[in-house]
């Protein structure tokens, strides 16, 4: 039995980093971690392996497609799974491995196992009850299920099991739109699966900018990606063969299905709180599964706090680790702060998608009056020159003021270009002073220069 300043419960984004701001503001700290190794799903089977494995085959992409134009002949690279396979454990082995290094060196405790919480500033880890004056709760989310489908992660699988799969499956079917559904879709599809992605709403990437997805959309089908909207999918059967996904069209009734070697649920994330104690001790939980908390992330019992995924708000690691940040703040006495108008979202296909800020459907629901900046990829000339033309950057400024309210990037990169513009929306930027601001050339920012000067008196390259 040990006591501390702060236990934390979860090593994920949103809880080592926590961890580690809390030591260097001078607490003693505990991260409460019963994986083997820290990163939580990010890093070990969530963000980290799948960008591997979309890095991979983006480069396969790029040698079918682009080597040849560009006079590298005899290019027929075959693709050894296992091979990539390792590749991307090793990328997940550097980083958790980084994290543990971290904890040394900021003095930060590792509990091993799996918390609850027996009673108010009480941490049982195992056989041992520990101490704590403050408890936050960072046990970030697990996927969402879907009624009538059920995972075996075999046939049918999560985001964890799609990173893992023995084989490359020949066909797979998709279920959700969203982030995770076209990532992972997007790999499978390059590496030659046949891939239907079947999202119930009518449109891909919900709560995106509408011009956005619909851009987006258009250019996955290009890469060969089958989609079918509007379909609420009834069920999943499996058998040796494979699965059968059935579905009924929401326009009309219509039922239909689909067979496929492989099925991946894509359909959202919930909150992962289970075994906590959270109900016995009073704990008040919303009713979509998320922890309650007030302003400073503290739950209704006094010293027991919660943050990232099982909190509120979009479940994105960025977004916990600034939670992470700011909660470390406010155990240390300070005045912890999130400017949630200003969290960025993106997509890792090729090409990225990036957005921060509102979109134009929220301004027009807002009744905002407003204005829009957009420019082409295809007047970029590093875009051109990478094949990357497809796509465009929008800027949405109020049309009184000029500032800046939102920006939407489908194109090369879109994930680094719309940083400059949370900056800019940080410090309550203009979208003239982004476009008076000198952009190295040839750059795909540019392209973000060029948006803003189209909310003035309008790009250079258009």
């Amino acid at each position: 039995m040990a006591s501390f300043d702060a236990i934390i419960i979860g090593g994920g984004p949103g809880g080592y980093v926590c961890a580690i701001r809390a030591a260097q503001l001078g607490l003693n700290v505990a991260v409460v971690e019963g994986r083997g190794t820290l990163g939580g799903t990010c890093l070990n089977v969530g963000c980290i392996p799948s960008k591997a494995l979309l890095n991979a085959t983006h480069h396969l992409h790029e040698v079918h497609e682009n080597f040849e134009k560009m006079g590298l002949m005899g290019g027929a690279p075959t693709v050894d799974w296992l091979k990539m396979q390792a590749y991307k454990s090793d990328v997940v082995s550097g980083n958790t491995k980084g994290i543990e290094f971290l904890f040394k060196k900021n003095k930060v405790t590792w509990l091993k196992g799996w918390a609850t919480i027996p009673a108010p500033g009480k941490v049982q880890v195992g056989d041992e009850v520990h101490d704590a004056k403050n408890i936050v709760i960072a046990t970030g989310s697990e996927p969402s299920s879907l009624p009538g489908v059920t995972v075996d992660e075999t046939i049918v699988v999560t985001s964890t099991g799609a990173l893992t799969l023995p084989s490359i499956p020949k066909s797979m079917v998709v279920i959700g739109a969203g982030v995770i559904g076209l990532e992972m879709g997007s790999v499978y599809a390059r590496l030659g699966t046949a891939v239907t992605v079947v999202e119930y709403l009518d449109a891909i990437t919900p709560g995106m900018d509408a011009e956005v997805a619909k851009a987006l959309q258009k250019i996955l089908t290009k890469q060969g990606l089958k989609f079918v909207l509007g379909a609420a999918v009834q069920g999943v059967e499996t058998s040796a063969a494979g699965a059968k996904i059935t579905y009924k069209l929401r326009k009309n009734d219509t039922e239909a299905s689909l067979d496929a070697e492989v099925v991946l649920v894509a359909t959202g994330r919930k909150p992962y709180i289970a075994g906590l104690g959270l109900e016995a001790l009073g704990v008040e939980i919303l009713p979509r599964g998320q922890v309650k908390t007030d302003a400073h992330y503290q739950t209704n019992i006094k010293g027991l706090y919660a943050i990232g995924d099982a909190i509120t708000g979009p479940m994105l690691a960025h977004k916990a680790e600034d939670e992470g940040m700011a909660m470390a703040e406010i155990l240390a006495g300070k005045a912890g702060h999130v400017n949630y108008g200003v969290i960025p979202g993106v997509v890792y296909t090729t090409p990225e998608v990036a957005s921060v800020g509102a979109t134009e459907e929220q301004l027009k629901e807002q009744g905002r009056a407003y204005k829009v900046g957009k420019f082409s990829f295809m007047g970029n000339a590093r875009a051109k020159a990478v094949f990357q033309g497809d796509g465009f950057v929008k800027i949405l400024a109020d049309k009184a003021t000029d500032r800046i309210l939102g920006a939407h990037i489908v194109g090369p990169a879109a994930g680094d270009l719309i940083h400059e513009v949370c900056v800019a929306m940080e410090f309550g930027a203009s979208a003239q002073d982004l476009a008076m601001t000198c952009h190295a050339h040839p750059t795909y920012s540019e392209a973000v220069r060029e948006a803003a000067l189209a909310c003035g008196d309008g790009a250079i390259h258009a």
